[in-house]
């Protein structure tokens, strides 16, 4: 069992953050589970696990800044694959996929989502 139940990202565009999420988790094996009126859901197997919403309250949705939502890859090929596949459909690189030093063992790659949502993906190598 894993330390959260989900994790949720705002977006002002639902339509482009629904295309932008479908192409990102599907290049990590997830696919979009529900539609609400107000997001989507994405996981596995029908799970609940990552959500794109408008905001409740009806205000803007911003980024947090320091706030990074990590994302499992099954590999280096899938780390690579979602951070490609993020920059096609509108994110913007925040560190391309790579080792990083401070994880022996492991890829990383970061970007942010066209809302400014910052994502990182990471696997073995």
């Amino acid at each position: 069992m894993g330390i959260f139940t989900h994790a949720t990202v705002g977006t002002n565009n639902l339509d482009k953050s629904r295309a932008f999420y479908d192409g990102v988790l599907g290049a990590l094996g997830y696919s979009r589970s529900h539609d609400l009126p107000a997001g989507s859901v994405w996981g596995q197997n029908g799970s609940w696990e990552f959500f794109t919403l408008t905001p409740r309250d009806g205000a803007p949705a911003t980024h947090g800044n320091g706030a990074t939502v990590g994302l499992v890859a099954p590999d280096a090929a899938a780390v690579a694959a979602a951070h490609a596949k993020a920059l096609e459909l509108g994110g913007v690189c925040e560190g391309p996929p790579g080792p990083r030093e401070w994880a022996p063992g492991r890829h990383f790659a970061y970007m942010r989502d066209p809302d400014g949502n910052k994502l990182s993906v990471s696997g073995p190598e």
